[in-house]
């Protein structure tokens, strides 16, 4: 009897054994220098000098043990702290912290990666004593930063080397004028260090069905936040947009969407006033209706519970003229459950940002 109990016991144990997934991490500090991209020809005084920093990352490796891993040839997530010295007096430096995905392509030899966070400037926009920054209307503001790199790991034991061009993007997103962001493009170096030995961890090859079916669905979303025209000091208002949608899955990737929303931008109604007052004899009267309404196409992809969303939308209620007909949104999307999701998104017209919007909402 005492055997038999062994066996079981023996038998349990190896089985959790065999499910258990491994895990492995990596960390790896990278060097940039580069310029400012003159985006806009108000940011010639802000061109001064060659931005340099760092960028440390801790990164999450996967082996195929969730099958959306395996479609997107084994990605790496983690976290990731910047330091820029943007080498002017007006400007200053920015802390930052992202969210990050590796992707890799070339037998893993080219790395993609996209990373979302927040940034921290010492020297933002003030009236009196920095009114030469119209570039950081606030001391937090969004940045998203893309590395596209040659990465070799494990040259000398779990020490290897990367390679590449770095983008960073800093931007408040109109929460505050001024805002006409800044962006860098640099060439970055650095080293890799896997934590863990994984010479001996097999890229899992599941036999998974590629065929993947599901109906329309449809979205409803709330989306809030607050924001600021580009009269500095015209105030921060709150706005809220409500969306509906339908979504056809075209894979386990991807989804096509089209549907329309309404836009309640509180800071629209006193920029319409402003405009008026300021410009009498301007094209602006004063009574136009600050609402907006605008239709939508857009394309979603699905990475694990979370995704990424583009959308290109048009006014077809427009009754004052801001920044033109066309619109801009991407962001990411974090779903809880089959039906719910929360949405961080950014919403531009072409490269002038107009707000950060914080949604939540429903697929039905």
């Amino acid at each position: 009897m005492k055997n038999i109990v062994f066996l079981l016991l023996l038998s349990v144990t190896t089985m959790i054994a065999q499910v258990e997934t491994p895990k492995a991490a990596s960390i790896d500090v990278n060097y940039f220098t580069g310029n400012i991209v003159r985006h806009n020809d108000d940011i010639l005084h802000l061109i001064t000098g060659h931005p340099e920093g760092f960028i440390v990352s801790y990164n999450q490796k996967t082996f195929g043990y969730d099958n959306w891993s395996q479609y997107f040839n084994y990605p790496d997530y983690g976290v990731s702290l910047s330091y820029q010295n943007l080498n002017n007096e007006y400007l200053g430096k920015n802390v930052a912290l992202y969210a990050h995905y590796n992707f890799y392509f070339l037998k893993r030899n080219l790395m993609l990666r996209f990373g979302q966070g927040l940034a921290y400037t010492s020297n933002p926009y003030d009236k009196k004593d920095n009114f030469r920054n119209i570039a950081f209307g606030s001391r937090f503001m969004s940045s998203t930063y893309l590395m596209f790199n040659y990465k070799k790991e494990n040259l000398f034991k779990r020490l290897g080397v990367q390679a590449g061009l770095s983008f960073i993007h800093y931007s408040n997103a109109n929460v505050k004028a001024p805002n006409t962001s800044i962006n860098t493009l640099a060439f970055n170096i650095g080293v890799n260090y896997n934590l863990e030995d994984t010479s001996l961890i097999e890229y899992q090859k599941n036999e998974v069905a590629q065929n993947f079916a599901e109906p329309i669905k449809f979205n409803f979303v709330l989306r809030a936040g607050i924001n600021e025209s580009d009269a500095i000091g015209s105030g921060q208002y709150g706005f809220y947009i409500l969306s509906a949608y339908a979504d056809k899955r075209l894979g386990r990737k991807s989804a096509i969407q089209l549907g329309t929303e309404v836009f309640f931008s509180n800071f629209l109604e006193e920029w319409i006033r402003y405009r008026s007052i300021a410009f009498p004899n301007g094209e602006v009267k004063g009574d136009e209706d600050y609402k907006r309404v605008g239709v939508f196409a857009g394309h979603e992809l699905f990475i694990n519970k979370l995704s990424i969303i583009t959308q290109l939308g048009y006014y077809v209620y427009y009754p004052v003229d801001f920044e033109g007909r066309t619109y801009i949104r991407i962001g990411m999307k974090r779903y809880f459950g089959k039906k719910w999701f929360a949405a961080v998104t950014l919403k531009s017209h072409a490269a002038k940002a107009e707000a950060v919007e914080f949604g939540v909402g429903i697929r039905l």
